[in-house]
């Protein structure tokens, strides 16, 4: 199964996905985890990404994309992916279509947390005063949550149209979500 968990920053998806992890097994791709770890790797792609953030770039798509790829390689078998981070585009979502597509697979199920934006705000910067996190300052996470509605957020029709999506309220307990999501999940199989 390939799942893709949808939300702004904050909204929960970090502790579903490892809840799904532990639970039923899932890999996270996480393509900032991914990043980091081809960087550590000392492998030629993880050479060209350490260069492209030692000079404060972005790394492109198509590198991302060869990442997830060599991770469903590797972790051929396993009872599902959670794509975290990805994708953040339309462009993505075409590329991670057709690479899952090249792989005769595709997205099973999007799962978006939906938040109320006050709330969530009064959320991080709570987290921020009590943890000190520096992505959780109220005017970065504002910045963030912004770029989300403008990039990711044009994503959910869609897979909406595609008949995937499933909107979870990303507000309730910790429990209520993981029962949500998971009532999802057993749709889909």
């Amino acid at each position: 199964m390939n799942l893709i968990l949808f939300g702004p920053p904050a909204a929960g998806k970090g502790t579903q996905a490892k809840r799904l992890v532990e639970e039923r097994g899932f890999i996270q791709l996480s393509t900032g985890d991914m990043l980091r770890a081809a960087r550590a790797s000392g492998s030629d792609l993880g050479q060209r990404v350490a260069k492209i953030m030692d000079e404060g770039g972005l790394v492109s798509d198509e590198i991302v994309i060869a990442l997830i790829d060599e991770q469903l390689e590797l972790n051929r078998g396993a009872p599902g992916f959670i794509f975290d981070g990805f994708p953040r585009t339309v462009g993505q979502a075409e590329a991670l279509d057709g690479l899952l597509k090249s792989r005769d697979e595709e997205v099973n199920r999007v799962i978006r947390l939906v938040v109320d934006d006050p709330q969530l705000l009064a959320r991080v910067t709570k987290r921020f005063e009590e943890q000190g996190r520096k992505d959780d300052n109220p005017e970065t996470f504002s910045k963030r949550l912004e770029k989300y509605y403008e990039d990711t957020a044009p994503l959910v029709p869609i897979y909406a149209d595609r008949g995937i999506l499933t909107e979870v309220d990303g507000m309730a307990s910790i429990e209520a979500v993981a029962a949500q999501i998971d009532a999802a999940l057993k749709e889909t199989a």
